[in-house]
Protein backbone atom coordinates (compact mmCIF):
# COMPACT_ATOMS: atom_id res chain seq x y z
CA UNK A 1 0.00 0.00 0.00
CA UNK A 2 1.67 3.26 -1.07
CA UNK A 3 1.19 6.35 0.83
CA UNK A 4 -1.34 7.98 -1.49
CA UNK A 5 -3.28 5.10 -1.09
CA UNK A 6 -3.81 5.65 2.35
CA UNK A 7 -3.62 9.40 3.00
CA UNK A 8 -7.20 8.39 0.65
CA UNK A 9 -8.17 6.04 3.17
CA UNK A 10 -8.11 8.41 6.13
CA UNK A 11 -9.94 11.24 4.32
CA UNK A 12 -13.40 9.35 5.32
CA UNK A 13 -15.75 12.37 4.93
CA UNK A 14 -13.38 15.71 4.74
CA UNK A 15 -15.06 18.62 6.68
CA UNK A 16 -17.55 16.74 8.63
CA UNK A 17 -15.71 15.74 11.35
CA UNK A 18 -15.94 17.99 14.46
CA UNK A 19 -12.21 17.23 15.20
CA UNK A 20 -11.13 18.60 11.60
CA UNK A 21 -10.77 21.89 12.68
CA UNK A 22 -7.72 22.61 10.05
CA UNK A 23 -5.27 23.97 12.28
CA UNK A 24 -4.79 21.17 14.88
CA UNK A 25 -5.17 23.12 17.84
CA UNK A 26 -7.29 20.12 19.12
CA UNK A 27 -4.25 17.74 18.37
CA UNK A 28 -3.17 17.89 22.15
CA UNK A 29 -6.43 16.82 23.33
CA UNK A 30 -6.92 13.83 21.48
CA UNK A 31 -3.72 12.82 21.96
CA UNK A 32 -3.04 13.75 25.85
CA UNK A 33 -2.00 11.44 28.99
CA UNK A 34 -4.57 13.88 31.17
CA UNK A 35 -8.16 11.58 32.13
CA UNK A 36 -9.88 15.15 31.82
CA UNK A 37 -8.38 15.94 28.65
CA UNK A 38 -9.27 12.00 27.52
CA UNK A 39 -13.28 12.67 28.93
CA UNK A 40 -13.30 16.30 26.94
CA UNK A 41 -12.21 14.21 23.65
CA UNK A 42 -14.86 11.73 24.33
CA UNK A 43 -17.22 14.10 24.89
CA UNK A 44 -16.37 16.02 22.14
CA UNK A 45 -16.76 13.00 19.29
CA UNK A 46 -20.07 12.34 20.90
CA UNK A 47 -22.20 14.46 18.09
CA UNK A 48 -20.09 14.08 15.41
CA UNK A 49 -21.35 12.45 11.72
CA UNK A 50 -18.32 10.25 11.01
CA UNK A 51 -17.52 8.98 14.72
CA UNK A 52 -18.18 5.44 13.71
CA UNK A 53 -15.78 5.17 10.65
CA UNK A 54 -13.55 7.14 12.62
CA UNK A 55 -13.32 4.67 15.35
CA UNK A 56 -13.13 1.51 12.55
CA UNK A 57 -10.18 3.40 10.91
CA UNK A 58 -8.25 3.46 14.12
CA UNK A 59 -8.66 -0.11 14.93
CA UNK A 60 -8.21 -0.91 11.36
CA UNK A 61 -5.04 1.20 11.32
CA UNK A 62 -3.72 -0.47 14.47
CA UNK A 63 -3.34 3.16 16.01
CA UNK A 64 -0.80 3.24 18.61
CA UNK A 65 -2.65 5.82 20.80
CA UNK A 66 -5.46 8.86 21.46
CA UNK A 67 -8.94 9.26 21.02
CA UNK A 68 -10.87 7.61 17.98
CA UNK A 69 -14.38 8.03 17.33
CA UNK A 70 -14.95 8.98 21.58
CA UNK A 71 -12.89 5.97 22.46
CA UNK A 72 -9.62 5.48 23.42
CA UNK A 73 -7.50 3.50 21.13
CA UNK A 74 -4.43 2.13 22.63
CA UNK A 75 -2.03 0.01 20.20
CA UNK A 76 -5.35 -0.57 17.99
CA UNK A 77 -7.29 -1.78 20.80
CA UNK A 78 -10.45 0.10 22.44
CA UNK A 79 -9.18 0.39 26.29
CA UNK A 80 -11.97 0.72 28.54
CA UNK A 81 -9.94 3.36 30.98
CA UNK A 82 -6.76 4.68 30.71
CA UNK A 83 -4.54 3.86 33.41
CA UNK A 84 -2.35 6.49 35.32
CA UNK A 85 1.58 5.64 35.30
CA UNK A 86 3.46 4.77 38.12
CA UNK A 87 2.22 2.65 41.13
CA UNK A 88 -1.54 1.62 41.16
CA UNK A 89 -3.25 3.41 44.38
CA UNK A 90 -4.20 1.40 47.55
CA UNK A 91 -7.65 2.93 46.83
CA UNK A 92 -9.02 3.16 43.30
CA UNK A 93 -9.21 6.77 41.89
CA UNK A 94 -13.23 7.77 40.83
CA UNK A 95 -13.66 7.85 37.33
CA UNK A 96 -13.84 10.68 35.13
CA UNK A 97 -17.71 10.79 34.15
CA UNK A 98 -19.32 13.66 31.82
CA UNK A 99 -23.34 13.87 31.98
CA UNK A 100 -24.60 12.95 28.83
CA UNK A 101 -25.95 16.23 28.39
CA UNK A 102 -22.98 18.37 28.34
CA UNK A 103 -21.83 18.75 24.86
CA UNK A 104 -18.00 20.62 24.04
CA UNK A 105 -17.75 22.84 21.47
CA UNK A 106 -14.25 24.20 19.64
CA UNK A 107 -14.69 27.54 21.24
CA UNK A 108 -14.96 26.14 24.97
CA UNK A 109 -11.60 23.98 24.18
CA UNK A 110 -9.23 26.40 22.55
Amino acid sequence: MSVIEIEAEVEVAPGRARCADGTGQLTALFFSEDLGDIARAKAFCRGCEVRSDCLAGAVERVEPWGVWGGELVVNGRISANRRRRGRPPKEPRAEVVLPDTWELTYAEIA
